[in-house]
């Protein structure tokens, strides 16, 4: 079988003997199965207007924001957060973000493990693991780790490892149905994780890097069966008006353009919004996008790298796109959350997208065409020499663009600035919260022998160093009023900044770092009002969901994400353990 699962329920039997359904009996008079059954299931207009009690989906709304508007725990009482209780999970790249609904947690662990638990005490219902190949299994590294789940009805929807997606039943942990996307012995991977708007279920697929011809894209299938219903391709394909953006480059020569995180959802336009990555290998001059060619009606664009994709999702028709980096000879990803935010421009309230990528520079568009509004720089950097104000047409500095034959100091380089770790935004305020890294890289193309084929990877060494003039500190948080793009604080500290930021209607900012340090921030000022050192590096997503009344903080720690190990190396005197992954839970004590 390709997965087990067990479900825990109450029983009077002995617990020693394992009934053939597969249960394993219990001697309680309840058991944690009874809160998964009563669960109720997940409509769509509960997705829309989620309680402020579950957390449903990656960034918990459509619109992105990854706000909590729970606000038990709060600036007066924060100092009082103790952990409510821990869960070990399986070592490994954690990247992972907890879903919550009912009363029931859902925690997705390395090498495709999930598990169901009581969200209040940590016990556990139900489990399922994935029967992976050992040649994948061997693989290691981040193929293995994976961003998000969804929940939709009464199936919690999971993207492997071997390219496939698989529903189980939610209160069960039962696989109800497994489709395969794609072939994984080629190279195909899946790290982020599904996204469903009206039962359709949306994945963008990954390890485009791995020479795999005409690059990444996004795919729509039926919530029922997992049948594919469209594909979108995120690099521009012969039947695509923007085919000549790849410098003349036939497409069995293009690669790269992940999927890399879920996307978002406008329910007035009907419009699902998601970032693609950067195309490969890096470097242009290698790719063959470098130097642009004659070609009449052509350019070096490399479309639809590095962009935001405006998909219908009933169809997968693209409506529009904006490029934000043309051409990307980094690997500076625009691949991040895409936050839906009305905002003023200019005297008027504008449907704003924002997005954050590689380069930290915040960048607004309008979500109903694409048209570019205004940027903002945070993290030094020598890429952009400048940006015009009425288009968003960015000018390149040449002197940070690497040559084959050549090393080149750009910054930031390819952990980017700001990387998968989500940003947040608290519409309470109108702030944008952004862990940000400071740092440079001496850029080396590693350039293919004559004859040598491209077999996948980046082809470039990044000799990673600290910007110009540091004082030594490499990780930041910093606070962002999207309003009139001022910044209200920054945080700067020693630890590059690791995992995703929460901030919460108690006028808080939860965020961790490489030194193993969740802190919990005052949102207006900045000030550390608590802090704990967790046993690993907090690699994942923070969530905030509340049980009875009570308001819990989870987030889950853990060695292993390629984006951490990178960042570390500017850091080497502070240390994390090789394996000790674990999902913590913070909440305030109980009043007597």
């Amino acid at each position: 079988m390709p997965a087990t699962a067990l479900r825990f329920v109450a029983t009077l039997l002995c617990a020693s003997a394992l009934m053939p359904n597969g249960l394993i009996p219990t001697a309680r008079a309840e058991s944690p199965a009874d809160i998964a059954k009563a669960m109720r299931p997940v409509t769509d207009e509960m997705l829309r207007n989620p309680d402020a009690a579950d957390w449903l989906m990656w960034r918990r709304t459509y619109d992105g924001f990854g706000f909590s508007p729970l606000k038990q725990i709060d600036k007066s009482n924060v100092k009082n957060l103790q952990v409510a209780w821990a869960w070990s999970l399986s070592n490994g790249a954690t990247e992972t973000t907890p879903i919550v609904h009912d009363g029931v947690l859902y925690i997705w662990n390395y090498a495709d493990k999930v598990q169901a638990l009581n969200a209040a005490t940590g016990d556990l219902i139900w489990e399922y693991r994935r029967d992976l190949p050992q040649a994948l299994l061997d693989q290691a590294g981040n193929n293995l780790a994976k961003r998000n789940m969804a929940i939709y009805g009464s199936s919690l929807i999971v993207a492997t490892s071997d390219a496939h997606l698989v529903a189980l039943d939610a209160k069960t942990g039962e696989v109800t149905w497994d489709h395969t996307t794609a072939d994984w012995r080629k190279g195909w991977r899946y790290t982020s994780g599904p996204f469903v708007v009206n039962g359709m279920v949306m994945q963008g697929m990954t390890g485009c890097g791995n020479a795999e011809p005409g690059g990444c894209f996004i795919s729509g299938h039926d919530m029922k069966s997992g049948a594919e219903a469209w594909r979108v391709w995120t690099i521009a394909h012969p039947d695509d008006p923007n085919y000549n953006s790849w410098n003349g480059v036939p497409l069995e020569s293009r690669f790269g353009a992940s999927a890399w995180v879920a996307g978002s959802y406008d329910p007035q336009q009907n419009l699902v919004f998601y970032g693609v990555g950067q195309p490969y290998p890096w470097i242009a001059e290698m790719r063959g996008t470098l130097p642009q060619k004659s070609i009449p009606g052509g350019t070096s664009n490399a479309l639809y790298s590095d962009s935001t994709l405006a998909i219908d999702p009933g169809t997968g028709k693209v409506k529009w796109y904006h490029q934000y980096l043309e051409n990307d000879t980094w690997d500076l990803d625009y691949a991040y959350e895409q936050m839906l935010i009305d905002l003023p421009v200019g005297g008027t309230t504008r449907k704003t997208l924002v997005t954050t990528g590689k380069l930290g520079i915040i960048e607004a568009i309008d979500r109903t065409n694409g048209e570019w509004l205004w940027a903002k720089q945070t993290v030094p950097q020598n890429v952009v020499a400048s940006i015009d104000q009425k288009t968003g047409a960015k000018t390149i500095n040449q002197a940070a663009v690497p040559h084959i034959g050549q090393t080149t100091l750009n910054c930031p380089a390819d952990p980017g600035g700001r990387g998968w770790p989500a940003t947040a935004y608290n519409p309470n305020t109108q702030t944008l919260f952004l862990p940000l890294n400071e740092f440079c890289s001496n850029t080396t193309p590693t350039p293919l022998d004559p004859g040598q084929s491209y077999t996948g990877g980046g082809r470039a060494i990044f000799a990673r160093t600290l910007v110009p003039g540091s004082d030594g500190n490499v990780g930041r948080v910093d606070a962002v009023k999207l309003s009139d793009q001022t910044t209200t604080w920054s945080f700067r500290h020693r630890a590059p900044a690791t995992g995703g930021v929460l901030p919460t209607a108690g006028g808080l900012v939860f965020a961790g770092a490489w030194d193993r340090i969740f802190r919990a921030y005052d949102d207006a000022t900045g000030k550390v009002l608590w802090q704990t050192k967790t046993n690993n590096a907090i690699n994942g997503f923070p969530v905030s969901y509340s049980v009875g009344g009570k308001q819990y903080v989870a987030v889950a720690v853990g060695n292993g994400s390629s984006q951490a190990k990178s960042l570390a190396t500017l850091t080497p005197e502070l240390s994390v353990p090789d394996g000790g992954s674990v999902l913590w839970v913070f909440a305030l004590p109980d009043q007597n």
